[in-house]
């Protein structure tokens, strides 16, 4: 339809990146996952998800503006968020 973000014109369920903060299809994110005490790539573990672009920048710019933090409600460590960045983005 005109006038809306082409967003909301997807199919699918639609969320929004932590990082960037653009809206994308599901199936374009990766959902990360904080247990307390790691954070995983999982989209089936249960409890609170954050979505982010397979994309380092996303990952650096949801750490440093606290989007992480913000989408699970605790602190999440620069330890975390440096072993994560050292993950393959082409894997997840």
């Amino acid at each position: 339809m005109a006038g809306e973000p082409a967003a909301d014109r997807l199919a699918g369920p639609v969320r929004t990146c932590v990082g960037c903060r653009r809206r994308a299809g599901q199936t374009e994110l990766i959902r990360l996952v904080w247990d307390g005490q790691r954070l995983a790539v999982s989209r089936t573990a249960p409890g609170r998800g954050a979505w982010l672009h397979p994309d380092p920048a996303c990952l650096t710019a949801a750490s440093r503006k606290g989007g992480l933090s913000r989408a699970f409600r605790a602190p999440i460590p620069v330890s975390e968020v440096d072993r994560l960045g050292e993950r393959p983005w082409a894997a997840a």
